[in-house]
């Protein structure tokens, strides 16, 4: 599913923007608000710190000195004493998409750094997780052919490894990070299959090295292989991670109200500048709506958000459609009218693995897991033989 503003849409090349939502999912692209500030000097911040006595611009001021100064301090102290806010969005490239941040800062908040910080994060989980780079953790762990070797892995690897354990027991298989092979096969992947119906012989040959259950996860860091040709592929679950990471960072800066997207993943904390719930448009799934179509309207506070859908990635072939979902318990892509899944969540990391599984699933056993989970809710829409959207909701799904 792609989710995008709900209003005051632009067009920027294939970028959809809006000033009053704020992201844009799916799309690549994201305008936050953009909040207003001044430079404040470094000395000035300092001076207000220093005990008055032992401060000669202070002293002057109480002899009526630097005037100008004086009136200046006097407004920042305003500004800070009645909560003044201001609103600072940027983004960046990674994980082969794009992230965009807003958050909700004092006047006098330096957030510089704060985008160092996030960059220098977003590349050391790139580096664990990248299927595309040869020597990231998840690369060097699918080359290794052995069975029974100990392959020691990063917090990171190790953090997103027990989200997919229990994504894959949960969902009885219908979330598994070994599909890889599958998805490169039916021509999805990031080989140089094209996409094609393969013959029954040959996934029948790939589904032998599939199954989350053929690696150990040891508590000490470390994984074993215990099929030799088993191999990790974390596309549906890395930048929900990413998401998650992203938010402890900015927390750990004191930054209580933010919005954080990757690649259409979505974590939503506190509230807008105008004090009111994140707000989120959620585009309408037919491969022909435009970007900024606009299907339903989510609310976000304090939760991690995330989408599914088969309406744009797909073939067709001898009057067939094909989705990009794979089914990793028979090897054939879905095919049971679910066109797209939005799940809401603790974390990000969590909702953007269940809503692939929940596409996998179907919506009654979908609805039906969502609604034995604590703190979990999802949209399940599906698409009749005659075009019609039905939308099934959880209990507690609130639009």
């Amino acid at each position: 599913m792609r989710c995008l503003p709900y209003k005051g849409i632009r067009q920027f090349g294939n970028f959809s923007k809006s000033w009053e939502y704020g992201i844009i999912m799916k799309t690549d692209a994201i305008l936050l608000d953009q909040g207003s500030g001044g430079k404040i000097s470094h000395r000035l911040i300092t001076d207000l710190m220093l005990p008055i006595f032992d401060n000669p611009m202070l002293a002057d001021l109480l002899m009526g000195k630097h005037l100008q100064t004086a009136f200046l301090i006097f407004f920042i102290l305003l500004f800070v004493g009645c909560g003044f806010q201001k609103q600072v969005s940027f983004s960046g490239k990674t994980m082969g998409t794009t992230y965009h941040i807003t958050v909700v800062t004092g006047f006098l908040k330096n957030t510089k750094a704060l985008k160092d910080k996030i960059d220098m994060r977003l590349d050391e989980i790139n580096k664990s997780m990248s299927t595309y780079r040869k020597d990231s953790e998840i690369s060097r762990f699918n080359a290794l052919k052995q069975t029974g070797e100990k392959f020691y892995i990063s917090n990171d690897f190790f953090n997103v490894m027990t989200v997919a354990q229990n994504l894959y027991k949960l969902t009885g298989g219908a979330w598994d990070g070994t599909i890889e092979p599958l998805v490169n096969i039916w021509g999805f992947g990031n080989s140089e299959h094209k996409k094609r119906i393969p013959s029954k012989l040959e996934i029948d040959a790939l589904l032998a090295d599939i199954g989350f259950n053929n690696i150990e996860i040891s508590a000490n860091r470390y994984l074993v292989k215990r099929k030799a040709f088993i191999s990790l592929d974390f596309a549906s679950i890395a930048k929900g991670y990413g998401v998650d990471q992203v938010a402890a960072l900015i927390r750990t800066n004191q930054i209580k109200n933010f919005l954080v997207e990757i690649g259409g993943e979505v974590f939503a904390a506190g509230f807008r500048k105008d004090g009111k719930n994140w707000k989120i448009g959620i585009n309408r799934p037919e491969k022909n709506a435009p970007f900024d179509q606009v299907y339903k309207v989510l609310y976000l506070q304090d939760k991690g958000f995330a989408t599914s859908g088969d309406y744009r990635n797909y073939f067709e072939c001898e009057g067939k459609r094909f989705s990009h979902i794979i089914d990793p318990r028979n090897g054939y892509p879905i095919n049971n009218g679910v066109v797209s899944v939005s799940i809401v969540a603790d974390t990000c990391t969590f909702a953007d693995g269940l809503a692939t599984a929940i596409m996998v699933l179907g919506h009654k056993k979908g609805l039906e897991l969502v609604n034995s989970l604590d703190n979990t809710e999802c949209l399940i829409v599906v698409r009749a033989d005659d075009g019609t959207l039905t939308d099934y909701y959880s209990k507690g799904f609130l639009s």
